[in-house]
């Protein structure tokens, strides 16, 4: 059984995103996967740099799409994503120090904030871009 299953309660309703949250959800199971396996230690840097580097691309997806609808919660919108990016950093930081005892820590940061940025603020764009793109 994964770590993190994909159901219908997160779907934005856009296809496009719908899929890019679906990667998302993949890579940390990947990454519960490896620190399953006690692999976590080695595959953490790779895992993260793709993580912060795929959430930056989704990231801007979504706020070009909120800039085109002219979405009227884009700024508070686009700070929580400031705010994940910044938390990733600062997970870099502890990784290239040698603190990978955070490994957990991770995983559980990205489920928790992934189920509720796209149940509490990415829902709030669902019927505003729906009825858009």
């Amino acid at each position: 059984m994964a770590f993190f299953e994909w159901n219908e309660n997160l779907s934005v309703g856009i296809l496009q995103l719908d899929t890019q949250h679906k990667t998302l959800v993949n890579m940390i199971n990947n990454l519960y996967e490896a620190m399953s396996m006690g692999k976590g230690k080695d595959t953490l840097p790779k895992i993260i740099k793709e993580m912060s580097a795929y959430a930056v691309s989704h990231f801007s997806s979504e706020e070009k799409l909120m800039q085109m609808y002219e979405y009227p919660e884009y700024e508070s919108h686009k700070k929580e994503h400031e705010l994940f990016v910044k938390k990733i950093q600062e997970f870099k930081t502890e990784i290239n120090k040698g603190n990978i005892t955070i490994t957990l820590n991770i995983a559980n940061f990205l489920k928790s904030w992934l189920v509720n940025h796209i149940q509490g603020t990415d829902k709030k764009y669902s019927p505003f871009l729906e009825k858009e793109v």
